[in-house]
Order: C-alpha cells, then structure tokens, then sequence
C-alpha cells in the first residue's frame, strides 16, 4: 500500500510537505478547487489548476515502481493498493493496481459516460467536452465524494489475505486509506517513510528513508 512519496521521486510533488500542492499559494485553496461542490460551480477554475498542476502524463516510473512491478511479474507480489492517481505503477508494468483515489488516466462524459483519455483532457482548451456536448470530468475522487466500494472491497481482501504487507511513502493521516491498515492480520507489517507515521509502534519493521534508496537494494 502507498502513497504520494512513491512519485515525488519521479518528480510528481506531493500534497502535504512544505513543498507540497497545499502549501503552495492560488487564486482559490486547493482543498477547494479539488472538492466536488467547486468542480460543479467552479468548472472553468478547476480546469485551469488541474491541467497545471495534476497531469502526469510526462513523468516516468522510478526505482520503486519499476522494483514493485518486478515483485508482481515474479509471484512474490499480489496487489497494489496506491492512494496516487498518477498512473506511473501501470506504465511501470504493473498490472494487479487497486487506485483509492482514481487515475488521471480515465475520464468519462458527465452526461453520456463516453471514455476519454487523459490526453484528451490535458489537450483541450478550456473545459474538456464530449461530442455530446457535455462536460467530462476526471475519474478521480474529489473532496466531498465517496472511494469507489468494489475497489475499497478487493483492496481489503487483499490485504486481510497478506503475509506482509508493505507500505510506503504514506503518512498514514488520511482516512478512509489510512484505516486500510487495520485489516492486516498477517506476520510482518513493514513500513517505509521519511517521517514518523501512526502507526510505527505496530510495525515489525520500521524504515525511515528514500523509497528509492530502499527498494534499489532489493
């Protein structure tokens, strides 16, 4: 299981650190522009951060991407659980990826549900239209909706079915991903984070340093 610390060392900034998204200073906060009630009334606004600020489509898969789809392509890995949205597991070679959180990767027609590729959307001028005519919009969770219940389902079958459950690059805060962890039954939790999370004092292994540094040496 993991989060935003897995792709900053691809280059994707995170949301929480001092340099992170949320820290950093719009015409509207981010917290706001990135909730379903401003996706609504706020469309254009949106747009406009979400094209600057969340398209992934040019950054590449680091060493822990490309080490954890290697696990999966050998047997020793069963699934992915990842509150990124970036698509970067996927382009590594991963293929068992449950996203929390959705994937910039797909975007769907409000009105019709047609399918729309990312490049599509990070492409177009202004607010990104189907050929219906309505308004598409990113497959990804925005403040004030509800995590996907079938991925949310497999995520915590996999995880009550783990003998050790990684996880990586998360501070563990945000919740409902967060509480993912108190499913894990199995013999070895191991936790790897530049910062102390919650739950360090359940861990049979704690790892304070670069993913990258970590998983190079697998």
């Amino acid at each position: 299981m993991d989060g935003a610390g897995v792709s900053t060392e691809s280059g994707i900034p995170d949301f929480r650190s001092k340099d992170g998204l949320y820290n950093q200073q719009y015409k509207y906060p981010p917290e706001e522009i990135l909730s379903h009630t401003f996706f609504i009334n706020n469309t254009d606004e949106f747009y406009k951060f979400y094209k600057a600020k969340m398209n992934s489509l040019s950054y590449k898969p680091n060493v822990t991407h490309i080490k954890l789809a290697e696990l999966e392509n050998n047997g020793k890995l069963k699934a992915i659980i990842t509150q990124n949205i970036d698509g970067l597991h996927q382009k590594a070679g991963s293929r068992n990826v449950y996203e929390l959180h959705g994937s910039v990767l797909r975007n769907y027609c409000m009105k019709c549900k047609k399918f729309y590729d990312a490049e599509y959307v990070f492409n177009s001028k202004n607010i990104p239209k189907c050929s219906c005519g309505g308004t598409i919009k990113p497959d990804v969770v925005l403040y004030e909706e509800g995590l996907d219940s079938e991925i949310i389902s497999k995520s915590i079958n996999a995880i009550q079915n783990a003998d050790l459950l990684i996880v990586a690059g998360t501070s563990l805060t945000v919740y409902p991903a967060s509480g993912l962890i108190n499913y894990f039954k199995g013999k070895n939790l191991v936790l790897i984070n530049k910062d102390k999370t919650p739950y360090d004092n359940k861990a049979n292994l704690v790892i304070n340093d670069s993913l990258g540094k970590v998983f190079s040496q697998i």
